[in-house]
């Protein structure tokens, strides 16, 4: 584990990006494809938005880069709230990325309806039994949630499924679908990126070393590496 500290939220987003170029680069380099899976969130966005403003950007074959994402909120497509709309808006719409391999969860106004335990089935089946990846792209909330993986939730407990239906979130809005954190340490390298110091207690105790039932986000490790890229304000009580 490595733990990263830039001054300010926007240079976090802007070295993230950078990595994140040079991390699709590589893994394109070494097997012919990359697959990245996305988060929401203010950060998250601003990462990507960066990528987009980045002249490295081209570096990166597009059509060769399999999309995902780590959690969605469960709401009709286009939803300003998605993540994928944010992400869409923010990058993709963008670059040539083939549609067929962007995928997104399904809306609640999808073919599965205002189903999200159907949804989850739907994006388990699209990632396979042993799916793998080589980015994993994570928030952290202030109770240290990380995905739509909430303390002492049902999601926190799950050790089989790849993806579940969250309902009851303590945040709006309250029904989502996630990756698992079995699902997420399949993952090559999994980045955390935080700001803020309403986040620092939540880094804090992570690094520290609570237990992923307590504190999510300390369960949310990649198979390589797992690095926490934080700035001066969430990393101030680390």
């Amino acid at each position: 584990m490595t733990v990263l500290v830039h001054r300010t939220p926007e240079l976090l987003a802007a070295a993230t990006a950078a990595r994140l170029v040079t991390a699709l680069v590589d893994a394109q380099a070494a097997h012919g494809t990359a697959s990245v899976v996305l988060t929401g969130g203010r950060t998250g966005g601003a990462v990507l938005e960066q990528v987009r403003a980045s002249p490295a950007r081209d570096a990166v074959d597009w059509s060769r880069v399999d999309v995902y994402w780590g959690d969605e909120r469960f709401l009709p497509a286009g939803d300003p709230e998605r993540n994928e709309t944010q992400a869409r808006a923010a990058l993709l719409d963008h670059v040539p990325v083939d549609p067929a391999r962007v995928h997104a969860m399904a809306p609640s106004d999808g073919e599965f309806g205002d189903d999200p335990d159907a949804a989850a089935v739907a994006y388990a089946d699209i990632l396979g039994p042993t799916p793998t990846f080589d980015v994993c792209l994570l928030g952290v909330g202030e109770e240290g949630h990380t995905a739509s993986i909430f303390p002492d939730s049902p999601a926190v407990h799950e050790t089989e499924r790849t993806v579940v239906a969250v309902r009851d979130c303590p945040k709006p809005p309250p029904t989502r679908v996630s990756l698992t954190l079995p699902t997420i340490r399949r993952s090559a390298q999994v980045w955390l990126m935080t700001t803020g110091a309403g986040k620092a207690e939540a880094v804090a105790s992570a690094l520290g070393g609570a237990g992923e039932v307590e504190l999510p986000a300390a369960g949310a490790r990649g198979r390589d590496r797992t690095l926490w890229l934080l700035d001066e304000a969430a990393a101030h009580l680390a």
